[in-house]
């Protein structure tokens, strides 16, 4: 079993993509190879190399003082409300009771996504992220607006990263828009992915934000694959023409942080809208269902239904087939409601027990924005962008979701190889 599992995981999970091909006889297997290959040695060198350990650990203490900082103008704002806020007008006799979410944890996407707008401006994550793109463009035969857009996710929102190469998007072909769309629900932003860190890091422990980024880097080639496959690409590339000049987000620093604060306020009030309203109606959904006669004595739940759904493609992950019901729950979680669900719900270690190396396959597969609520979020966005190109991003939406899973995915799969 040790071995049929990936070589049958493997299979199941490409298999799943040809399925939906729209011409499986012009899917390159040599693209295949290569995403996988680059996938396994990013893995390798993110997890496995003592430096890229030692890293990890120097940025997880920078993130925390990122939180620190960010507490600082919370309590300013809000006093004793913000996490670890010392000037409490009562005792407090359990401090794990005190954490508000929406200030001490959601709060941070705010500062986060205004500080990832002065990188940006100043010309600091530009350089990261070019440097990266050299990674994809070439090895997987994207061209270099897709390459800039695909490799920018990994910092950006699903909708900021689409923004850089605005020039280009109307005359990209559905393959390099189900691209785009892909890879912008198959990772997450930078901004989200502390927040991440500060709610999980008691579990996981210093260096839970290499983790993530890694998440992220590595569903970049795995998304590009599964959109390949989905839609083959036809030999033309979108290029930049002469005297074309990409599109500058900012005018300024202050256009900047400022910019990138009323973005951090949008994404707060959405999430916190969408996590009342979605972790409402599961309960309302588990009340009843709690009517019908329970199964094996437990009472049917929208998790029940969600595991058994997806406990198969969880066991293909690498997932033990005992831990493969829990583990398909927290997958179904994060594609029928988000991920932000999905990682609270993994954050619950007695209700959702995984072992470690499981817990750590999940922590992979989970990391990116592919739900339901998404694709609305990306039709909505770029449809405003290309609004002529409405109807080819409509044709490929359900493509780019199921791509985005299948990559978050084989992310998964690729750590649990090694």
């Amino acid at each position: 079993m040790e071995y049929i599992q990936p070589a049958v995981g493997f299979i199941v999970l490409i298999s799943l993509a040809l399925v939906f091909s729209s011409n499986i006889k012009a899917v390159k297997v040599k693209y295949i190879s290569i995403a996988m290959l680059l996938q396994i040695v990013l893995a390798l060198l993110f997890i496995k190399l003592p430096q890229s350990t030692w890293f990890f650990e120097k940025l997880s203490v920078a993130v925390l003082s990122l939180k620190d900082a960010n507490d600082f103008g919370v309590q300013f704002v809000f006093g004793y409300l913000s996490d670890g806020a010392p000037n409490a007008p009562f005792e407090i006799t359990d401090p794990t009771k005190t954490f508000i979410f929406a200030f001490g944890g959601l709060s941070l996407v705010i500062f986060m996504s205004a500080l990832s707008a002065l990188l940006w401006y100043l010309g600091i994550m530009p350089a990261v992220v070019n440097a990266l793109s050299i990674l994809f463009k070439k090895p997987l035969d994207v061209g270099g607006p897709v390459g800039l857009s695909a490799t920018a996710n990994v910092f950006l929102g699903q909708l900021e990263a689409p923004l850089l190469v605005r020039p280009y998007l109307a005359r990209m072909t559905r393959n390099e828009l189900l691209i785009t769309m892909t890879i912008g629900m198959s990772t997450i932003a930078g901004s989200v992915m502390v927040i991440f860190t500060t709610m999980l890091m008691p579990i996981y422990g210093p260096g839970l934000i290499g983790h993530f980024l890694s998440a992220s880097i590595l569903s970049v080639p795995a998304g590009i694959m599964f959109a390949n496959i989905m839609i083959p690409p036809d030999g033309n590339k979108t290029e930049a023409l002469e005297g074309e000049e990409d599109e500058k987000l900012y005018n300024g620093t202050a256009d900047a942080i400022s910019q990138g604060t009323q973005s951090g306020i949008d994404v707060f009030i959405n999430v916190a809208g969408l996590l009342i309203v979605v972790l409402a109606f599961v309960f309302l959904i588990n009340q009843i269902l709690g009517l019908l006669p329970n199964i094996n004595g437990q009472p049917i739940s929208l998790e029940i239904i969600l595991g058994y759904l997806f406990a198969p493609i969880a066991w293909c992950m690498g997932i033990p087939w005992e831990e493969s019901l829990t583990a398909g729950t927290l997958l179904g979680v994060k594609t029928a409601m988000n991920e932000f669900v999905a990682y609270i719900y993994l954050a619950d270690v007695e209700t959702y027990a995984l072992s470690e190396k499981s817990r750590l396959i999940m922590l992979y597969g989970l990391c990116g924005f592919a739900n339901f609520s998404s694709v609305a979020i990306l039709l909505s966005g770029l449809g405003a962008i290309i609004p002529q190109r409405k109807e080819d991003l409509i044709a490929v939406s359900g493509k780019a979701l199921w791509a985005a899973i299948l990559a978050s995915c084989m992310t998964g799969y690729v750590v649990s190889l090694i």
